[in-house]
């Protein structure tokens, strides 16, 4: 079998951490690179026992001096992988909260082998009526919205369980993120680079009282969706750049053609050129900075005139129809949503069809 680390970042653990340990070290698996994310000296037995228990598997046990949160956790064993296992095909991160069985682990190192060129996501069913009501219905959202923002779409959107290529262990480095937002960036960053391959695990929910999370609901679920959000303000500023260029555009170029037009031709020719320019500004924006597309121009260029072409057709044609079917509304009561709709289908079909 190819050598695959399996990597644990553990902050504060409790007694499911020597245990899960346990169950890999009897299971011959490893080895097993710990990373202690600043516990503390309260928490030192517990990597004390760790260093025991794995030390026969070639694993260790690396220690930050304060709590830097998960993302960097995974880096930091990433970077003593890549440094001291250079034979490695990547490895396989898993929670030290006992979510994940050592038959799980085990499925996703032997995906990991076969697949070795794809992102290996352990995938837990939400369906059971054992699941939490706001697991399930926070883990729908973020597949949802990490679909339509992002153009991937997981079954499991914060699965801690995953099979990483060394290839993508070296590029994850550099890409942002130092907490829980860093699982979700490593989504974003598959895309058209890596496949991904789901591998079902049970589904393990510890019902105990004492039963910790350091997974904060509000705080981390803010740092999550902002990086979604920020996508799509990227798309929302383009599109509005590019409608004030157009506006700005079209003033000059009425004065400009003002003389060479004995009639209100010149409008026209200003409207065009301004249009032309615009949808230039626009279309390479969305190119690198919406989309970082690497696309050739040749194939995604005439994929979005035909959009903006079949996007300017609807919108008139569908505002004509509700005008005509209702004469006495405004036509801005229809003019605004159909827009926004159309809006919101754009940036689906330029991530989808077109960067």
């Amino acid at each position: 079998m190819s050598i695959i680390p399996i990597v644990i970042p553990s902050y504060e653990p409790d007694d499911r951490f020597p245990a899960i340990l346990s169950d890999i070290k009897e299971a011959g698996l490893g080895p097993v690179i710990v990373v202690d994310d600043g516990s503390g000296e309260a928490y030192n037995s517990f990597f004390e026992t760790a260093e025991t228990l794995i030390k026969d598997l070639g694993g260790v046990v690396l220690h930050h001096d304060g709590n830097k949160g998960k993302g960097r956790a995974l880096k930091t064993a990433f970077s003593y992988i890549l440094e001291n296992i250079p034979e490695a095909i990547g490895c396989v991160t898993a929670d030290s909260d006992g979510q994940h069985s050592v038959e799980c682990i085990g499925n996703c190192m032997k995906a990991l082998e076969e697949h070795s060129d794809s992102l290996v996501l352990g995938v837990r069913d939400f369906s059971g009526d054992d699941v939490p009501f706001k697991s399930r219905a926070g883990n729908n959202i973020t597949i949802m919205v990490c679909s339509y923002l992002c153009g991937v779409k997981v079954s499991d959107t914060q699965t801690g369980l995953r099979g990483i290529p060394a290839p993508f262990m070296k590029e994850l480095l550099d890409v942002e993120g130092e907490r829980f937002e860093f699982e979700t960036r490593m989504l974003i960053v598959t895309r058209d680079k890596y496949p991904i391959f789901e591998v079902p695990i049970k589904t393990i929910y510890d019902s105990k009282e004492n039963h910790q999370t350091h997974f904060n609901p509000v705080k981390d679920s803010i740092r999550i969706y902002k990086i979604f959000g920020k996508m799509f303000a990227k798309f929302l500023f383009t599109s509005l750049s590019s409608a004030v260029i157009d506006l700005l555009l079209f003033h000059i170029f009425c004065k400009m053609f003002t003389g060479f037009f004995e009639t209100a031709a010149y409008v026209i020719a200003a409207t065009v050129v301004a249009r032309i320019i615009s949808s230039a500004y626009n279309y390479l924006m969305n190119y690198r900075f919406v989309f970082d597309s690497n696309k050739s121009h040749t194939t995604s260029f005439p994929k979005y005139v035909v959009l903006a072409i079949i996007q300017m057709s609807l919108s008139a044609g569908i505002v004509t129809l509700l005008v005509w079917l209702m004469p006495h509304t405004p036509e801005l009561v229809f003019k605004i949503p159909v827009d926004i709709i159309l809006f919101l289908l754009s940036y689906y079909i330029q991530r989808r069809f077109i960067y």
